[in-house]
């Protein structure tokens, strides 16, 4: 992309020299300190993340007043169920679900909570389907997803792993993992991912079922990006077959 660019700016300016380039973030040394991207193994500056290389800058306010919005738009067209994904990793998913059109799928961020809040406002039931490496911080009764706000997803898979049976040298090679996936391998080799999984699942529905306090029916799906589908809550099928019938 770096390069195109550059092309293009030669090209118009018939320039045919070459370039040297230099990328950086200004106070990204002092940004990484107020994340938890030493912890992820990032470490002398600020990571760089997405998958589309489109950066849209926006304040919290005004991107929790955008997903708002996009809600309002699919509510309005009559849906009975939302169909919600935290980014691109949970809609490219979403495309997998036999019958799911991830068009149809609205992305909130790291904005769970202010999400299902405004669900209860509109009376909206709501399916949520994401990668573990996010919801796994759901379970842990985290609203906001953002790493700056919290990051207990070891600690809430190895309290999962611990209540399925894991033994103490699991448990520490859980808490020592930089990702879920390093995490899920740990449990795999156990021969306990179906379990931690539907433990993980059990938790979020608590915690989302406790955030909307019964007003509306909320469900998640959750996958891994290297294991697949890894387990739904007790609404989701019930619900992805209402979002089917939406799709269609």
């Amino acid at each position: 992309m770096i390069r195109e660019a550059l092309e293009d700016v030669a090209h118009t300016l018939s320039y045919t020299g070459g370039f040297k380039v230099t990328v950086s973030v200004p106070e990204g040394m002092n940004l990484s300190s107020k994340t938890f991207n030493p912890r992820l193994g990032i470490e002398g500056g600020i990571s760089i993340l997405g998958t589309s290389g489109i950066v849209e800058p926006m304040s919290e306010a005004a991107l929790v007043k955008t997903i708002v919005a996009e809600m309002d738009m699919r509510a309005a067209s009559g849906v009975d169920v939302l169909l919600v994904v935290p980014g691109n990793y949970g809609k490219e998913f979403s495309d997998h679900l036999p019958g799911i059109d991830s068009d149809f799928a609205i992305k909130c961020s790291n904005f769970v909570g202010e999400m299902l809040d405004h669900a209860v406002e509109l009376k909206k039931d709501v399916l949520l389907v994401s990668n573990l490496g996010k919801i796994v911080k759901v379970a842990g009764g985290i609203m906001n997803t953002h790493s700056r706000n919290a990051d207990c997803r070891t600690e809430i898979l190895a309290a999962a792993a611990a209540r399925a049976g894991a033994g103490i040298e699991s448990v520490r090679g859980i808490l020592d993992c930089i990702s879920t996936d390093d995490a899920l391998e740990i449990v795999e080799s156990d021969g306990l991912l179906r379990q931690v999984s539907e433990i993980i699942a059990e938790k979020v529905e608590f915690y989302i079922n406790h955030r909307t306090g019964g007003e509306i029916r909320v469900a998640a799906v959750i996958f891994s990006s290297v294991y697949g589908l890894l387990s739904k809550t007790s609404l989701a099928d019930e619900m992805l077959e209402t979002v089917k019938r939406e799709c269609a």
